[in-house]
């Protein structure tokens, strides 16, 4: 497929395909969740109607995430996604407390499409790999919370954002690669809840390097912000306060990509 060069005010977006819209949900027990930074959790309501509300403004998928599951070693997210698969018709990525081939087995029976993995890969490299070959790379996201540690450099951290692990980014993006991840989820832990804009340093260090899709999560505050991280080459975008707080909705975002030019789904 021949790429499309896109005009988008000063910078120069090529595409092969849409990007995607998702809308994230951080979840504590039953709870919809969200902060800033990751820390200061304030809770928002049900998960399940969100999600169905997300589905209907026309989000192209879902991203669960456990916040606490890997802190705590379980995860309560089987029983909240059963539920949402059986109104929700778009793919639902799951992330947080995935440790073996058998908790993303679990998942995929209850509905899940694709499962996201931080804490246990950083811990265990190989559970890449076995998730790949056993339900394929494209069921295999590899979670990634990054900080800034200097103007380019981002730290691994895991555990939501509480633990340091040393690793670079970039040098653990390609590491994950090879092991067989086939998305990366970038989560900006600086910029997460600002409402500032994505990191896009940070995401263009990482497209640079790998040709894996890769979904910007943190920061989007306002139409701009989606415009600068797909120009520097983010294949979707993950979006939580916006759509939590109502200021604004899939369709709105929808809506503002095609005045850029941005190529998104249609949805009538």
């Amino acid at each position: 497929m021949e790429a499309t060069a896109y005009a988008v005010g000063t910078i120069e977006i090529h595409m092969t395909k849409n990007v995607r819209l998702i809308a994230r949900l951080d979840v504590k027990g039953e709870n919809l969740i969200k902060g800033v930074h990751l820390e200061g959790l304030r809770v928002i309501g049900d998960p399940q109607t969100h999600a169905i509300s997300y589905y209907h403004q026309g989000a192209d998928e879902l991203l669960y995430v456990d916040i606490v599951a890997s802190l705590y070693g379980r995860s309560k997210l089987s029983d909240i996604v059963r539920r949402t698969a059986h109104e929700v018709f778009v793919p639902l990525t799951v992330c947080g407390g995935i440790r073996s081939l058998e908790d993303v087995s679990d998942l995929l029976l209850a509905g899940a499409d694709k499962v996201a993995i931080n804490t246990a890969a950083v811990k265990r490299p190989e559970l890449i790999t076995e998730i790949a070959r056993r339900y394929g790379s494209q069921c295999m996201v590899l979670s990634i919370e990054a900080k800034r540690q200097s103007p380019d450099r981002w730290e691994v951290y895991t555990d939501c954002g509480r633990e340091g692990t040393g690793i670079d980014v970039v040098d653990w993006v390609k590491r994950s690669v090879g092991l067989g991840a086939g998305e990366i989820l970038l989560t900006s832990i600086d910029m997460e809840g600002t409402r500032k804009g994505f990191d896009c340093n940070l995401v263009e260090a990482i497209t640079a390097e790998i040709n894996l899709p890769v979904i910007a999560s943190g920061g989007y505050g306002e139409p701009s912000h989606l415009k600068n991280v797909v120009g520097v080459g983010a294949d979707a975008v993950a979006i939580a306060d916006g759509y939590h707080y109502k200021r604004t909705t899939v369709h709105e975002v929808r809506q503002s990509a095609m005045n850029y030019g941005i190529p998104v789904r249609n949805v009538k």
